[in-house]
């Protein structure tokens, strides 16, 4: 089932180091993300305190530290702030969006292949 969490900017921070490295205590957590964040111990806690809250993460006693792990899938994370983007800068119109990007960076061939095998795919998914 997808969970609907909205996640802050240093709340991405803190779950894309628990993504890609879990579990991790706390300790752990402020030695990898201090020299992007400058954060402290602190800080860190108050943070986990709330993706907690949120439900986005859980943690189990270790031997000597609580060990934080992901309970919100990435995909559902990055699923819930691609259609919070979507809506907020272009109302909702993946086709405005679309045109913006092509109009601003264009697309490179491995680009337009990827998004052809996306949209075939969809397709043959429509009914």
């Amino acid at each position: 089932m997808e969970k609907r969490i909205s996640l802050s900017d240093g709340e991405w921070k803190l779950m894309n180091r628990l993504w890609a490295h879990s579990p991790m205590t706390i300790m752990e957590l402020t030695a990898a993300t201090r020299e992007e964040t400058g954060w402290g111990k602190n800080t860190v806690i108050t943070m986990l305190s709330r993706l907690e809250a949120k439900g986005a993460v859980g943690c189990e006693q270790g031997e000597r530290a609580k060990r934080y792990y992901p309970l919100l899938a990435q995909r559902d994370a990055a699923r819930t702030e691609t259609e919070s983007f979507l809506g907020k800068v272009y109302g909702g119109s993946l086709g405005l969006m679309m045109s913006s990007l092509v109009e601003s960076r264009g697309l490179s061939r491995d680009d337009i292949a990827e998004l052809s095998a996306i949209l075939e795919k969809a397709g043959g998914e429509a009914k």
